[in-house]
């Protein structure tokens, strides 16, 4: 498929002009075919990866088709993640900025009510949201779909995953019968299928297919790392590798503050960037980052779009990305102009398998390393500064101090004491890599006395004797709960137990659990705690100071076709 100029897809100068602001010089093969399809207004059926350009190849023709005069939704953009639908609607308001009277307004749980049904008053034309929250504001009457002329489905076959079928189809039943019906998903399983057959009237379909993205003069290593290990792993990887100059993505806004304050108090030059840094600020930190002011970034990946620094030396990935795009979009920020980069890679045993996606996709090898230990940490300071003695011996670039060494040396002392002592206090200036879970060895079989090894025979074996021991009591021995008779407390200390009613019954699954409470919250995933799921209702453990927070903003949402009640457990 050929890449056009946006010139030749029938878009309007204002359009025209934005997407020249923005940057983009030549369409996308996903966008050159699919946007002609969609002014024409035809039903559409694509199938892209995942950064390709499809969020443009929706925007473009859903912004020409918006009446600037009439105040009222006109385009529903549905997005499985809150995450998603801020990324979609920073590039809608990108791409409207000339179009004077458009008013875009992203809707999703975990944010104001007031907010939302302000931007609706106002007569905002295109909704980007989540399933949960659109039906939330359908059944209060604050959005109305009657004059809804395109509704899009942004990566349909993940909202099916993550179990929005029902108001997937409850939104699409109501809409404007008349709307033009969009679809994007990289696959398309039976569901999606009957779903097409239903709401759209004969779709176009188009498929793009995938393409070998990597960046061949890149490093790429990964560390299989506990949650709460990644920040000493982090600073020893620093220290181990004398890293002065690069980016930290995160998964959230709340991680990048929480890094970036842990990373300062540390003592490193550190500044952030996320959706909620005023403009001024950003350009304040890129005039930093750029300047070599600060040695690390700590960003999102919504923040760092047109990041445009040459020369860092590494970039980390304290979070995996949502998928293999945004991965090679993150770590092609290090090896520019011909330098060789380096990408660094935190992920914990349940996320191996997206590294290994992402290394099917990019057709790269992302090599395992250990975690550095406290003792390599240790002995490359020592390095550090022996090295840093003697260049400061051979530059003869120092001041001497022969009247306390003269003293010393009266005092008995022998000029190995007498440097060792100084070596000791320049070296513990520094604080000590504290001791993590992966610095325990692994266990190891048990060694049992060779007479009784499997296989010896049965003459050389002690005789067990029976006749000294009291019967056991088995009836004494405590006795597993049902499945159904969990503990409606934690005990886990600075935990709370709350419950919602969704359960077995509603085909709820642990994943299906922590990917909408994350999603819904914005909370880091240590935040959660034990998840018991039962056939009526789900037991979850959050940290104490979340709790309260957490039944405010889930009590009623939806989730898997249903309202939910959300409050502590009852005892």
């Amino acid at each position: 498929m050929q890449k056009l100029p946006f010139t030749e897809l029938g878009l309007s100068p204002e359009l025209l002009k934005a997407v020249a602001h923005v940057g983009y010089e030549v369409a996308s093969p996903i966008q050159s075919e699919a946007i002609p399809i969609l002014l024409s207004g035809r039903d559409v059926l694509g199938q892209s990866q995942t950064g390709s350009g499809k969020t443009a190849a929706f925007a473009l023709p859903a912004i020409e088709k918006v009446d600037v005069t009439l105040r009222a939704p006109q385009v529903l953009i549905l997005c499985p993640t809150r995450e998603l639908a801020m990324q979609v609607a920073e590039e809608v308001a990108r791409l409207a900025q000339f179009k004077r009277g458009v008013r875009e307004l992203p809707i999703y749980g975990g944010a104001s009510y007031e907010r939302q049904f302000a931007g609706l008053r106002a007569g905002a034309q295109i909704i980007i949201g989540t399933p949960g929250r659109v039906m939330d504001h359908m059944e209060k009457k604050s959005l109305s779909l009657d004059k809804v002329k395109m509704v899009i489905l942004d990566e349909a076959d993940r909202m099916l995953d993550m179990g929005f079928r029902e108001d997937m189809e409850t939104i699409l039943a109501k809409a404007n019968p008349e709307r033009q019906t969009v679809l994007f998903s990289a696959t398309v399983p039976p569901p999606i299928q009957q779903m097409i057959k239903r709401f759209t009237k004969d779709p176009v379909s188009i498929r793009i297919a995938d393409q070998k993205l990597t960046v061949p003069a890149i490093d790429q290593v990964y560390y299989e790392v506990q949650r709460r290990s990644k920040l000493e792993v982090l600073c020893r990887i620093i220290d181990l590798q004398d890293v002065k100059y690069g980016i930290i993505f995160c998964a959230t806004k709340m991680m990048v503050d929480e890094l970036t304050e842990h990373l300062v108090a540390r003592g490193f030059l550190a500044d952030k960037l996320h959706g909620d840094i005023a403009q001024a600020a950003r350009e304040r930190v890129m005039r930093r980052l750029r300047e070599r002011k600060i040695e690390f970034l700590v960003a999102t990946d919504v923040a760092a779009r047109g990041l445009d620094v040459d020369d860092l030396e590494v970039v980390f990935n304290y979070d995996l990305p949502q998928d293999a795009e945004d991965y090679v979009h993150r770590i092609g920020r290090t090896g520019r102009a011909g330098r060789t980069g380096r990408a660094i890679t935190f992920a914990d045993g349940r996320e191996v398998w997206k590294l290994q996606h992402i290394m099917r996709f990019t057709k790269a090898r992302i090599r395992r390393e250990n975690v550095p230990t406290a003792e390599q940490v240790e002995e490359q300071r020592s390095n550090a500064l022996f090295d840093k003695v003697r260049s400061t011996l051979e530059g003869a670039a120092y001041k001497r101090y022969d009247v306390f060494i003269d003293r010393l040396l009266d005092s008995g002392y022998t000029p190995t004491d007498i440097a060792s002592a100084l070596f000791f206090l320049l070296e513990g200036d520094g604080p000590k890599p504290a001791m993590i879970a992966e610095d325990r060895p692994a266990p190891t079989r048990r060694e049992y006395p060779k007479q009784e090894q499997r296989g010896a025979p049965r003459g050389d074996r002690p005789q067990r004797q029976f006749e000294d021991r009291p019967p056991r009591q088995f009836e004494d021995r405590p006795q597993r709960p049902p499945r159904d008779q969990v503990e409606p407390v934690s005990h886990e200390p600075g935990m709370v137990r709350l419950a919602m009613n969704a359960g077995n019954d509603s085909m709820v699954r642990p994943a299906d659990v922590v990917g909408f409470l994350l999603n819904e919250t914005a909370l880091p995933r240590e935040a959660l705690g034990a998840i018991h799921i039962l056939p009526k209702h789900t037991l979850f453990d959050v940290r104490e100071e979340f709790a309260r927070d957490m039944v405010k903003v889930l009590h009623g949402a939806r989730f898997k076709g249903r309202k939910l009640i959300v409050g502590v457990a009852k005892v």
